[in-house]
């Protein structure tokens, strides 16, 4: 993607209008969804797609675990415990209406 350094200025409501060489660049039109990611003191504009998870945990999280592995600092195994369990669970079925046993912390 080339690098293109445009400047938009802000309303007194806080909008902005993406300008046209960015809308161009990422393929965007009318009612297409952008979202704003904050790293340090830069906003990183990305283009929505259809396929794109909306639910904040879940895009935390995967951004979570990029940054981790983008770091080269990840964890390259899991606990035998944790890979035991997992591996006994393979083939039940799963029931998300099931009521939880035990303490759960959040």
């Amino acid at each position: 993607m080339p690098a293109i350094h445009e400047v938009a200025t802000l309303t007194s409501k806080g909008q902005i209008t993406l300008p046209k060489p960015i809308r161009q660049t990422l393929g965007l039109g009318a009612g297409d969804k952008v979202a704003f990611d904050l790293t340090g003191d830069r906003v990183i504009v990305t283009r929505m797609t259809d396929d794109a998870h909306e639910d904040p945990a879940i895009g935390n999280f995967l951004a979570l675990l990029e940054k981790d592995i983008q770091s080269g600092r990840h964890v390259t195994t899991m606990p035998d415990d944790l890979a035991r369990s997992m591996l006994a669970a393979l083939g039940k079925r799963v029931d998300l209406n099931e009521d939880i046993e035990g303490d759960v912390a959040l």
